[in-house]
């Protein structure tokens, strides 16, 4: 296998990070439903309107959303739709581990009934 020039990994992780936060998988929960103001994400994520346009921006610069202006508003939209399936595969994976998880205590000599 042929090594990973480090600015790709650098990239990589930066993608990840950004994917790291709770409430930037908040808003992009919110804005799947379809596109919002600034306002309705504010209302939605019982936050402060900087603390939601600070995540916007930072999703903004890295092409993750995109933003439509609407006369004194601007309506944001997902823009790489690789967002849902990443979130797909690692809800499914962390499903699976749950539920093997809940086996093993279920399977437990103390949790069965006599």
């Amino acid at each position: 296998m042929k090594p990973v020039p480090p600015e790709v990994l650098e990239q990589v992780a930066e993608y990840f990070n950004i994917l790291s936060n709770p409430m930037r998988l908040q808003i992009l929960n919110l804005l799947g439903e379809g596109e919002k103001c600034v306002q309705e994400l504010v209302e939605a994520t019982k936050t402060s309107q900087a603390n939601v346009s600070k995540h916007l921006k930072i999703m903004f610069q890295a092409g993750i959303i995109n933003r439509r202006p609407d006369g004194t508003s601007a309506y944001y939209y997902i823009e790489d739709s690789l967002i849902f399936d990443l979130s797909h595969l690692v809800c499914n994976h962390l499903a699976d581990k749950i539920e093997k998880q809940a086996l093993k205590f279920r399977n437990l000599p103390i949790a069965k009934k006599n």
